[in-house]
């Protein structure tokens, strides 16, 4: 193996030649994406189009946000401030450092938990209004299609300001300003999108964090992602150290489950565990066989973002990086702390490798892959048997690799069309609305005349909660069609209604129908004793007649009962002639009737199914039957004794019909 030594006095000196202006990339630690739900997009100074955001993604100044349709994103800043975005919000970032930071809200709603002390301060500008935090307060802004802004506090005070003049705003109270109004409202009621931030808000308030105890001050903001996905561990040598628990597996390594993004003329490091934050670009990582990989801390007092800590190789056909364990020296372009080195003016050409990275002997320790996976995101197949580290030269900070579109991606995800953002959010130039607008840090001052003193806003104070301006976007037709129109309800033709019905319904519709044709024949068995013509073949007795066929001398014996309701629903009147010599009377009749009545019944049923069976011929009528009735009738009355009396058959029985009666 070959030694390389590195030559100190070399370095030495120039590190006494660097100017002090010579510093590495600005700002990218001091925000970052916290949340991206949906497709979220950005647009930076380093992409000359939108692309795709991820978790764990750096923010600096002149980076524009888009929220789609179903999207929300969280921006947290380095003292632990969060900025939380609707769906249909674009927020422009226009000043960003450990302190202070200032954003443009063109439309949408963001909802502001804002960690204030004496040191930060916090402005949210719109396109007719600008409000300013100092000390810690939680509102809400939301920016309608005209510009005209909502501003709502739910705890401490913001000051809102427009071109006529500023006013403080206390909690439980919204100011909506115009462009030639300010009205005061109580608050309303809590809606979805901020009862949503309030649960949330509740997850980093009121928790006493354990990892608390054991980070510097300066990463006290992001004790719950220690908290929620890993565990302290006290190891030899390092003392607590932190080891994730959550979004690990069985051959898990640091730095390999994200993407090497080019932004702010660096490569860095996005990782997206849900807590690939801050053990990836604060400290050190080392390993145990007894713990697997664990995170060393920085120390208090010495606490310096990073792009990602790692040692490189780099090759025409491949990329690889290791971890770098605590103390080792880390090779940048800019100064990182203790144990890196600015190497912007200096030239390193000669490293001991068993002296400086230790992790190159873990298994499975050293990442490699192709170099169009690294360059452009795509996985290509690639196998290396032997340690890269220990055969091949170390690249002395970031590869050479000039970045292409790809590159500048946090992550390889196709966007829909329709949820890329309008074209009025795509003119938008986060520079040009800087210059217009100034970052005012002082409360006298006012930010559209900072050199005028500030004048008081005239406010109209209401006693009811107003209604909110902003209202949602319409959606496009394609989109209407699908989530906001009811369900269209055919017309059903009137011939059909009926086979729509319910069986029930319609049988009892039939019943009905039979029932009214059977009154009509009852109606003209009253006034006539005579045949009556036939019935037309459509069933209408109105339309025409027909005439009796053999068929209904057959059926004339079979309905000669008493009147009752048959189970079609039809009732008509059947005369019933008296018992002849020799046959029972009065009670045994009764008893006769009563033993062969299912006889009758199911013989009925089926002449029922056999008249309703042909649709084009209706059941035949009674009258039908009574020429035969009144011969036997007559032929009856010639046996009787002149002075004889009628029998009485018993309530609801006929007795036997005199001729007077038949002529009737």
């Amino acid at each position: 193996m070959k030694r390389l030594r590195v030559t100190g006095p070399v370095i030495m000196i120039m590190l006494f030649l660097l100017p002090l202006h010579v510093v590495y990339a600005e700002g990218l630690g001091n925000a970052r994406l916290s949340l991206v739900e949906g497709d979220v997009q950005i647009k930076t100074e380093d992409s000359s189009d939108w692309i795709p955001a991820s978790v764990n993604m750096p923010l600096r100044e002149g980076d524009n946000i888009w929220v789609p349709d179903d999207g929300k994103a969280e921006v947290q800043t380095l003292g632990g401030s969060q900025v939380r975005l609707d769906e249909q919000t674009s927020l422009e970032i226009l000043d960003l450092d450990k302190n202070s930071s200032r954003f443009f809200l063109t439309s949408g709603r963001a909802y502001v938990n804002f960690m204030g002390d004496i040191r930060r301060i916090i402005q949210i500008d719109t396109p007719v209004s600008s409000v300013r935090a100092y000390d810690r307060a939680v509102f809400a802004i939301e920016v309608a299609g005209a510009g005209d802004t909502d501003i709502l506090v739910f705890r401490g005070s913001v000051n809102a300001e427009d071109q006529s003049g500023a006013t403080s705003v206390k909690a439980g109270w919204m100011l909506s300003i115009g462009g030639s109004y300010a009205d005061l409202a109580p608050l309303g009621s809590v809606d979805e999108w901020e009862r949503w931030n309030m649960d949330r808000d509740r997850r980093f308030e009121g928790r006493r964090f354990v990892s608390s105890g054991y980070l510097p001050e300066e990463l006290d903001s992001y004790a719950s992602d220690f908290d929620d996905n890993g565990k302290w561990v006290n190891v030899r040598d390092y003392g607590y150290v932190w080891t994730p628990t959550v979004a690990v597996s069985v051959g898990w390594t640091p730095y390999r489950h994200g993407k090497w993004s080019w932004i702010g003329g660096d490569y860095v490091w996005v990782g997206y565990e849900p807590w690939g934050w801050a053990p990836y670009h604060y400290g050190r990582w080392a390993f145990s066989s007894s713990i697997g990989w664990f995170w060393v801390p920085p120390a208090r007092g010495a606490v310096y973002w990073g792009p990602g800590f790692v040692g490189w190789i780099s090759t025409p056909a491949y990329v690889a990086w290791v971890p770098l364990a605590p103390g080792e020296i880390y090779y940048g372009h800019g100064y990182y702390g203790p144990h890196s080195v600015n190497i912007i003016n200096i030239s390193i050409t000669k490293i001991v490798v068993k002296k400086i990275y230790r992790n190159v002997y873990v298994n499975n320790g050293v990442t490699v892959v192709h170099h169009d996976t690294f360059l452009r995101g795509r996985r290509v197949e690639f196998k290396h048997r032997e340690n890269p580290f220990l055969k091949d030269r170390i690249h002395i900070g970031r590869p050479n690799i000039k970045p292409e579109r790809e590159t500048r991606m946090p992550v390889i995800r196709d966007i829909p069309r329709g949820k890329e953002p309008p074209q009025r959010i795509m003119d938008v130039r986060a520079r040009e609305i800087k210059k217009q607008r100034s970052f005012v840090r002082e409360k006298e001052k006012s930010v559209f005349a900072p050199n005028m003193p500030g004048r008081e806003l005239k406010v109209k104070t209401l006693d009811a909660p107003k209604e909110r301006k902003r209202k949602r976007p319409e959606l496009p037709v394609q989109q209407q069609d699908i989530k906001r129109r009811p369900a269209m309800i055919p017309q059903v033709p009137e011939e059909k209604e009926k086979k729509a019905l319910p069986a029930e319904k319609q049988q009892l519709e039939d019943k009905g129908a039979l029932t009214r044709d059977r009154r009509e024949i009852k109606q003209k068995q009253g006034r006539t004793i005579q045949a009556p013509d036939t019935l037309p073949a459509d069933g209408t007795e109105k339309k025409g007649k027909r005439q009796p066929g053999p068929q209904d001398n057959q059926r004339s014996e079979k309905l000669q009962k008493p009147e009752e309701k048959n189970r079609s629903g039809r009732t008509g009147k059947i005369e019933f002639n008296a018992p002849a010599e020799g046959e029972s009377s009065g009670k045994d009749v009764k008893q006769r009737k009563k033993e062969e009545r299912p006889v009758e019944d199911r013989q009925m049923k089926r002449d029922k199914s056999r008249d309703t069976s042909d649709k084009g011929a209706p059941l035949r009528p009674v009258q039908q039957q009574l020429p035969e009735k009144m011969e036997k009738q007559e032929k009856r009355k010639m046996v009787r004794e002149p002075n004889e009396e009628p029998k009485d058959e018993g309530p609801g029985r006929p007795g036997p019909v005199t001729p007077a009666e038949g002529s009737r």
